[in-house]
């Protein structure tokens, strides 16, 4: 696919008085809309080379979540529904009628309950190597969530590079590994403990039975388990990829755009 010369404007929009929400628009205003959200602890700039390699007529919102990137907030809640309703305001911002919402990791939970928010204007969902981790998309039994919060509240940053290594492949770079361990180390506190706290607690089998739109899952086939396709199968459809990590977006945007590109014109 060809890369796309864009001429991208830098917004904002203001969710009452605790939060600002940033985000790139591009495209024309009138095209068919699709918006980008990041995962945990990433911003909208890993979809910049991404953007780039999308159709020209395409109208292309990509969000900062709150305290995430430039976005800024001084909020208490810090659930995937609060994440989601970021994006509806950036939607309302921007008085898209129709899109296709996908996010990666973290963001593909938070595309989700957009689509759930938002019924008649999300035509579909599309998840980047998100919601197939049983061991973190799926409500946490008691026992395992405090597990888990246990080792970010400890460690923050082992418990960080603990992450990053369960979204890498072997015998990827291990400088890649290094690169994205330190940039969601830095992620902005006490947002980047609740927002794991959030995703933990986060139900998404519920979410996903009042989510009507068609759910497509771009999954690393080296990450992904047969546990997670025989338990989802049923209402997702999985797409299995080769395209690096689990940060594959950033490492293969020409692929990537190229399979959302197909997606959104189903």
């Amino acid at each position: 696919m060809t890369d796309v010369y864009r001429v991208t404007a830098h917004r904002e929009v203001r969710r009452g008085d605790d939060t600002t929400i940033r985000y790139a628009a591009s495209g024309p205003a009138d095209g068919p809309a699709l918006v980008l959200v990041h995962g945990w602890a990433c911003d909208r700039g890993d979809f910049d080379a991404l953007t780039r390699h999308l159709p020209g007529d395409c109208r292309v919102l990509a969000v900062d979540l709150a305290e995430h990137g430039e976005s800024r907030s001084t909020r208490a809640v810090w659930t995937i529904e609060e994440f989601a309703r970021d994006v509806v305001a950036v939607l309302e911002a921007e008085s898209v009628g129709s899109a296709v919402v996908a996010g990666h990791s973290m963001g593909g939970a938070v595309a989700v309950e957009v689509g759930r928010m938002l019924p008649e204007r999300v035509s579909r969902v599309v998840a980047l190597d998100a919601l197939h981790y049983l061991a973190l998309f799926p409500a946490q039994g008691e026992a395992r969530a405090r597990k888990v919060l246990r080792a970010f509240r400890e460690d923050f940053p082992a418990a960080v590079r603990g992450l990053v290594a369960g979204g890498t492949p072997q015998g990827t770079d291990p400088a890649l590994t290094e690169t994205y361990t330190a940039k969601m180390s830095r992620v902005r506190q006490p947002a980047g403990l609740c927002s794991i706290e959030g995703l933990v607690a986060w139900d998404m089998d519920a979410a996903l039975r009042e989510t009507g739109q068609p759910i497509t899952v771009f999954a690393i086939r080296a990450l992904t388990s047969q546990e997670a396709v025989d338990r989802y199968q049923d209402r997702l459809e999985f797409v299995l990829v080769d395209l690096g990590t689990h940060h594959f977006p950033v490492e293969s945007p020409e692929a990537t755009a190229e399979l959302l590109a197909e997606t959104a014109t189903r």
